[in-house]
């Protein structure tokens, strides 16, 4: 066994620093979606694309990223990520537009692609098997942390400033990361060899494709022909891209990975569990403010019933790895969710916070046990060479996720809200519960206010049945892909993740 790295932990430190900023961002902005209706004059279309360009560019990049950090410097792409997403939030407090915040989260997004899958190889090459799940752990927990008090701090923000305050959080944070990666965080690559200039370019065109037809499917249909094109390009090309990696002599991402059972069913798992997740927290943000008439501030730590149970079961999550294996605890976790799901899908218009509270503690603890699992077992099928493209693959299906639940749960919710509205109220009403708040506060219309309430609430419970049944097929993928453990101690080792037959027992 190779020397540890003695300043592991501090290296890990730093990455948790370095990624703070993509989750604080994300956390506030779901926060801040009011404010930008009320001060922006953004519209519910404007809304959709201030979340999902930064979705778009981020996915859309995120395979070519992980492939220039294993070529050029894993800490050097990591570097580049903070520098940009820095930058775009300086260029973020200034936007007077929705048009123009929205291509500044598109530059967020270039940041954001740099900057994930930085952190995750960098992990993966400073931790050995036997620690890295604990180090996931850790990292998980202090993001949970700071996605804690992230909505908090950016409640108080929104009170008391303008809206684009909440984007200087992260101005002194990246400064920080930039600064500590230079200093602490050792230099690593891969193996120098030609870049695959074709496969990048035909993965960035795939992956876009494919998240544009899915994030457009939620404002234009399934059917229209902007979903349908989109998926066409996605399918033809991601074809094109797997037939060339095939092919070439140095491939940007080798096939060979997913031939892992480990490795692709850590990855589908992955998937379902931002399926399940993404959509949902969003809409819980609006019902915290639009529904119960929250304040951002109050809204933000209303999250942490979700948040601190999360952190503590993410060392339970690792104990349950370590005695009964991984497919345990991602079947256990992923269990959880889906009954936190059911929760949520059995509330009312009269109930409080306090059933939604109780959603959310399940919900964290089923996220808690499972992520250390998913992560640990798709990074521990990655060969060294390959962390950089293989975390991005990670991060990928992760976005993937997230894109097709805000648009599948998006579009159940707006479906199942217009239905719940009776037929007679303004049109506008209709569309949005934030349109239907705005017009009953102009006239005065009290019991407009009230049906939109009660609307929400139903389309919430209907919703929250899609995250039940995504959280099931989770459970399913996880016990019947993932390889077992077998009952003796410890785990074999892989020479290269594209022979099947040797890949490691999930630990």
């Amino acid at each position: 066994m190779p020397d540890r790295n003695p300043r592991r932990w501090l290296i890990l430190g730093v990455l948790c620093l370095s990624l703070l900023v993509v989750v604080i961002d994300n956390m506030v902005l779901n926060i801040a979606i009011p404010s930008l209706i009320r001060d922006l004059g953004a519209s519910s279309s404007d809304i959709q694309w201030i979340i999902d360009s930064y979705i778009l560019v981020f996915a859309g990049l995120l395979l070519i990223a992980g492939s220039l950090s294993d070529r050029f410097g894993r800490r050097r792409g990591l570097v580049i990520g903070l520098i940009v997403f820095g930058g775009a939030s300086v260029l973020a407090t200034l936007s007077q537009t929705p048009g123009q915040l929205i291509a500044v989260r598109g530059l967020m997004g270039v940041g954001a692609a740099f900057l994930m899958p930085g952190t995750l190889s960098i992990l993966t090459t400073v931790f050995d098997d036997e620690e890295r799940k604990k180090a996931i752990a850790i990292w998980t927990s202090v993001l949970m942390l700071g996605a804690l008090g992230g909505p908090a701090a950016g409640g108080l923000l929104l009170q008391h400033f303008w809206w684009g305050s909440v984007f200087l959080m992260n101005i002194p944070i990246a400064v920080l990361g930039i600064v500590a990666a230079l200093l602490i965080i050792p230099e690593s690559r891969g193996p120098a060899g030609r870049p695959d200039v074709i496969g990048a370019l035909l993965s960035m065109v795939g992956t876009t494709a494919l998240v544009w037809g899915v994030i457009n499917s939620a404002k234009e249909g399934w059917s229209s022909a902007q979903t349908v094109g989109g998926f066409a390009v996605a399918v033809i090309t991601l074809a094109v891209f797997a037939l060339w990696e095939r092919r070439v002599a140095e491939p940007m991402l080798p096939l060979a990975l997913f031939r892992n059972r480990n490795f692709a069913g850590a990855s589908l798992s992955v998937v379902l569990l931002s399926f399940s997740a993404g959509g949902m927290l969003l809409a819980l943000t609006q019902y915290l403010q639009f529904v119960l008439g929250y304040e951002p501030a109050k809204a933000g730590l209303a999250f942490i019933p979700m948040i601190v149970t999360t952190m503590i079961c993410n060392g339970f999550g690792v104990v349950v790895d370590k005695k009964f294996g991984a497919r345990a605890a991602l079947a256990a976790g992923l269990l959880l969710m889906a009954a936190g799901f059911g929760v949520i899908a059995m509330l009312d218009p009269g109930d409080g916070f306090s059933h939604l509270a109780v959603a959310m503690v399940v919900m964290g603890a089923g996220s808690g046990v499972a992520g250390p699992a998913a992560v640990g077992t798709l990074l521990a099928a990655l060969p060294p060479e390959r962390a950089g493209v293989g975390s991005a693959v990670n991060d990928t299906v992760q976005q993937v996720g997230a894109a097709l639940s805000v648009a599948v749960l998006g579009s159940v919710l707006a479906t199942a809200y217009r239905a719940s509205m009776p037929s007679d109220v303004v049109e506008q009403a209709r569309e949005s519960i934030g349109d239907a708040l705005r017009i009953a506060a102009q006239t005065g219309d009290v019991a407009l206010a009230q049906l939109a309430r009660d609307a929400f609430v139903d389309a919430l419970s209907s919703t929250a049945l899609v995250g039940v049944v995504g959280g099931v097929a989770a459970t399913i993928v996880a016990v019947s892909v993932l390889r077992p453990r077998p009952p003796a101690a410890g785990p074999a080792p892989v020479e290269s993740p594209a022979v099947p037959d040797d890949e490691p027992a999930v630990r």
